[in-house]
């Protein structure tokens, strides 16, 4: 059975030149987390440990961080959209960006912000809901574009936020064009988690959010008595997720990093495409991409995130969408005394394909590949929890995919 498709990145451990990974050094992310630990509510989201799974699938621990929690917000999104607007707000009143807290940006936008700035966003759901928190907390208005196919929940999400927000006509990465236009047009600031010629530093602070989630895994993952972990399994839409953690585990660890290994629905893997290519150069995926993974429905890489991704990553991996569907069974229905993990359909699927490789013969090239045994210590991201519920049930209630 060839449904699952991989790309084993020999380039990842070779000697050729590298992009620097200094933007998501210990510094850097020092800096991140204590701005958001400054947030109202904050709480490191919880890592749970999984030893029957680990046991039942023959490695040494089965570790997931569960983003479920984030903020209130049910995924990991806010991490991005809340540094960089809190960046973005800090270049806008000459404060430094390298000394930010909550408290003290508030009462400065308060104060000296002349007026309210238009936050807006093209985004699958979490992303947009993320920013438009963000944009809330700091009194600021926002407007969200949502691509042809997204649930009433996720749009409805949104506007809880006091956000202004609608669903269009076009797939992902046209609603991204049409945003960025309205932005140039009305005035507005476009906070997208990718990156084109002339817009790098909004999306480039949307990383470095992201990385307050890898660091807190690994403080946790030492908590539970583990270093690091051997391989860590991270989900891609456009890549600045995988690129902040595969930048941050490589910036902390350099060549002794763990084994990172970038999933995607087989419907929209523009990052094992542009792999397969070979020449480092980012390939495009058109059309409707009508994956139940609708949180990685991307199909343009963003080409900071893919350079990086593509110099570092062992391994690219393209897989249906009963993978994330049995990801979010094997989650939400554990062993014996495991914690219980809610993980939606984009969330899930780093467990679901841990579980394939590991149980399927004709998988056995990737395991060897990965060097995957019962001394393997595996970190996945639950990066959502059930934000679309009616989905979720139809999945793990009625056995859908």
């Amino acid at each position: 059975m060839k449904d699952i498709k991989w790309i084993h990145n020999r380039r990842s451990r070779g000697s050729q030149a590298k992009v620097p990974t200094e933007f998501f050094n210990e510094d850097e992310t020092k800096t991140v987390r204590d701005f958001h630990r400054s947030f109202p509510g904050y709480v490191e989201t919880p890592l749970r440990s999984l030893p029957n799974l680990a046991n039942y699938l023959g490695v040494a621990g089965m570790y997931v961080k569960d983003e479920s929690p984030r903020f209130g917000l049910n995924a990991f999104k806010a991490l991005g959209g809340s540094y960089a607007i809190g960046r973005y707000l800090a270049s806008r009143l000459n404060m430094d960006g390298r000394n930010l807290s909550f408290e003290k940006l508030r009462l400065e936008v308060a104060k000296n912000l002349p007026g309210r700035i238009t936050f807006t966003t093209a985004t699958d759901g979490n992303h947009g809901r993320g920013v438009a928190w963000a944009a809330w907390q700091f009194d600021q208005n926002a407007v969200v574009y949502l691509p042809k196919g997204t649930s009433k929940i996720r749009l409805d999400n949104i506007k809880a936020t006091g956000a202004e927000a609608l669903i269009t006509d076009q797939n992902y990465d046209d609603t991204v064009r049409m945003v960025a236009q309205k932005a140039k047009d009305s005035g507005w600031v476009i906070v997208q988690d990718t990156a084109w010629e002339g817009y790098e530093e909004i999306p480039a602070w949307v990383m470095q959010g992201y990385t307050t989630m890898a660091a807190e895994a690994l403080e946790q993952l030492q908590g539970f008595g583990q270093d690091s972990p051997s391989h860590v399994f991270v989900q891609a839409g456009v890549g600045s997720l995988p690129a902040a953690v595969q930048g941050y585990f490589t910036a902390r660890y350099k060549d002794a990093r763990p084994k990172v290994i970038v999933v995607e629905p087989d419907k929209a893997d523009c990052m094992f495409k542009s792999a397969l290519a070979g020449d480092g150069k980012p390939r495009k995926i058109t059309g409707n991409m009508d994956t139940i993974m609708a949180g990685l429905a991307c199909g343009e890489p963003n080409p900071v995130a893919w350079q990086l991704l593509f110099d570092y990553t062992d391994m690219f991996i393209s897989c249906p969408d009963y993978v994330a569907a049995r990801g979010m069974r094997v989650l939400g229905n554990p062993l014996g005394s495991d914690p219980r993990v809610i993980s939606g359909e984009s969330g899930a699927v780093t467990t679901g394909i841990v579980k394939e490789i590991l149980q399927r013969e004709d998988l056995q090239e990737i395991k060897d590949c990965l060097e995957l045994d019962s001394n393997s210590k595996i970190l996945v991201f639950s990066t959502e929890g059930d934000t679309d519920p009616a989905n979720y049930r139809r999945i793990v209630w009625d056995g859908v995919l």
